[in-house]
């Protein structure tokens, strides 16, 4: 953006009465192949442009976006966000830019460009993945794989002489693998991803995903199910972490605090689970999907410490999220793109490494369950309920793993469960993911190591 147009946009605001002004402009540049039943069967690439103007009035926020990169078009967006407001007594001049920093999320030395390399590229992936997917038996009766990639370049710049500008790209793989018995269906799949371009590709198997997928699938296919009830759960590691994520990652960020919509809200310094239980949302570490170097809204991010032996230490906070509930930022503001307003969110969070190993904590179960996979689900953040399905499962007798079953599900409330984490293993590992909230769908990871609940709902068939 030229620079004299973006003074003219904080000349705009500021004669509006605004106390801050940002501009947040941007070009995303994805595209997918994806490849059903031996064929590619969609192939899409697209590019979208556009600038978010945010106007803040103490708390009050103010947002809106357009495409028109023009001077008069992005003023005229201001002077209607800003209609009816009183104007400022004093002049709004004299704006000075720091100077422009440049930042890349990803190995810039390594980056291979999704943008020049082009579709091509990706097509082995996918065909080694059918192929791996079915020769593990004839009950495989459909493989899906896609990888997709997402090239982005932001300005970012407000009226306290912020000048940013940022890199980001990301690439994702997916290997879905259905069978049947001739009578029922199962689906299961892996969808790793990581910061940078087409060098990632070199670093996941096709062959080992889809291996994974289709074992696990046809597994389960002829697993029974769990008589259903109150019983102790160990979770596998992983994307075990997306029950945490989703039942206490979002009551924890100021978003949900500052409208008292967070049954964790006035509990900073109070114990609120056992000092087993430490979790983290750790935005700066290198390559992992959920890291950002700056947040939506400039800061630096960091490694934030949400709970510390089992005392809540922090929340996840944004500019006015961290004004409203009397917090530090922690350059936890992210967003979508250019469409949405930025607001708290987690980046990569999971539950700490612990002590406990595997085997200690199934042969401290007399009957429950072992969830060594986790799937989807639901939550209710301002309550933390949760729901959610369990993607591999067996059942526990004496201290013993014993059969499969399937179609088990968690179900439970957040804070309730987090006292109950009475174990945690050592084997950290981190799952991809997006996160859908009000500033819409952002990367995140989630992990856990092996943790042990002490008493949970089970839902059966």
């Amino acid at each position: 953006m030229n620079p004299s147009v973006a003074v003219k946009i904080f000349e705009a605001g500021r004669s509006a009465g605004a106390d801050f002004v940002e501009i947040f402009e941007e070009e995303t540049r994805s595209s997918a192949l994806g490849l059903r039943d031996r064929k590619i069967e969609t192939a899409t690439a697209g590019t979208d442009y556009g600038i978010g103007i945010r106007l803040l009035y103490g708390t009050e926020v103010l947002y809106g976006f357009t495409s028109d990169e023009s001077e008069e078009a992005l003023v005229k967006l201001v002077q209607t966000l800003a209609f009816g407001r009183i104007a400022a007594a004093s002049s709004a001049k004299g704006f000075e830019f720091a100077p422009e920093k440049r930042v890349s999320d990803y190995n810039a030395a390594a980056f291979k460009d999704p943008r020049v390399l082009g579709q091509a590229v990706k097509q082995d992936f996918l065909f080694r993945a059918d192929e791996a997917a079915r020769k593990v038996s004839s009950k495989v009766v459909q493989v899906a794989a896609s990888v997709t990639d997402c090239c982005t370049s932001i300005n970012l710049l407000n009226s306290e002489g912020l000048n940013l500008a940022l890199s980001r790209s990301r690439l994702r793989v997916n290997v879905t693998v259905t069978a049947t018995d001739g009578t029922e269906r199962l689906t299961t799949h892996e969808s790793p991803g990581a910061l940078g371009g087409y060098e990632l590709l070199a670093n996941y198997s096709p062959d080992a995903l889809a291996t994974e997928s289709a074992e696990r699938v046809v597994r389960m296919l002829d697993a029974g199910y769990i008589k259903g009830g109150q019983m102790p759960v160990v979770m596998g590691n992983g994307f075990g972490g997306v029950i945490f994520h989703e039942a206490c990652g979002h009551p924890l960020e100021t978003e949900a605090v500052r409208r008292n919509a967070s049954p964790f809200c006035g509990k900073l310094g109070e114990a609120i689970g056992q000092p087993c239980l430490t979790a983290i949302d750790d935005g700066t570490l290198d390559g992992v999907w959920g890291s950002i170097k700056f947040d939506d809204e400039g800061l630096p991010t960091q490694r934030t410490v949400l709970i510390e032996n089992g005392i809540l230490k922090s929340y996840m906070s944004d500019r006015v999220g961290a004004t409203e509930v009397g917090v530090a930022r922690t350059g936890s503001a992210r967003r979508e793109s250019y469409k949405y307003a930025p607001v708290s969110r987690m980046r990569n969070t999971f539950i700490a490494p612990g002590k406990d190993s595997f085997d200690s904590m199934i042969e401290s179960m007399d009957y429950g369950l072992y969830a060594a996979r986790m799937a989807g689900g639901s939550v209710n953040p301002a309550t933390g309920e949760f729901n959610f399905a369990v993607d591999e499962g067996y059942v526990v007798r004496n201290g013993k793993i014993c059969e499969p079953v399937r179609g088990a599900t968690l179900i439970g409330k957040g804070h309730e469960i987090m006292p109950r984490i009475s174990m945690v293993g050592s084997d950290l590992e981190l799952a991809t993911g997006i996160c859908g909230a009000s500033s819409g769908h952002v990367p995140v990871t989630v992990g856990q190591p092996t943790i042990k609940v002490d008493q949970i709902l089970v839902g059966g068939r």
